[in-house]
């Protein structure tokens, strides 16, 4: 069978092939020490910066717990401590006593 002729648009020639010491230096960079290194030491720093977000994640959650079972109780028991004084000194003056707030300079 005969090639058929092609109809319009643009041939591109032929594609060669590479040649072979194209293909040798790529060989030769890939394996090279320098390489391996990189290499090696990308896959380093991947594992460090994995150990470091996780232990990260574990030192926030346990300083979150902390401060929920620490200081939150203790805010809210100050809050009601300085009700309570405000409601004591509002009782008082209703009463007719001296205020007994903190002594004025």
């Amino acid at each position: 069978m005969a090639a058929q002729p092609r109809r319009g648009g643009v041939s591109l020639p032929e594609r060669r092939s590479a040649p072979k010491s194209d293909s040798n230096i790529l060989a030769k960079i890939t394996s090279s020490p320098i390489v391996s290194r990189g290499k090696q030491a990308a896959c380093d720093a991947a594992f460090v910066s994995k150990k470091l977000l996780r232990s990260t994640g574990k030192a926030a959650w346990i300083a979150g717990t902390t401060f929920l079972i620490l200081v939150v109780p203790l805010i809210i028991e100050m809050d009601r401590e300085q009700q309570f004084n405000e409601l004591e000194l509002q009782q008082a003056s209703l009463l007719g006593a001296p205020p007994t707030g903190p002594a004025l300079k």
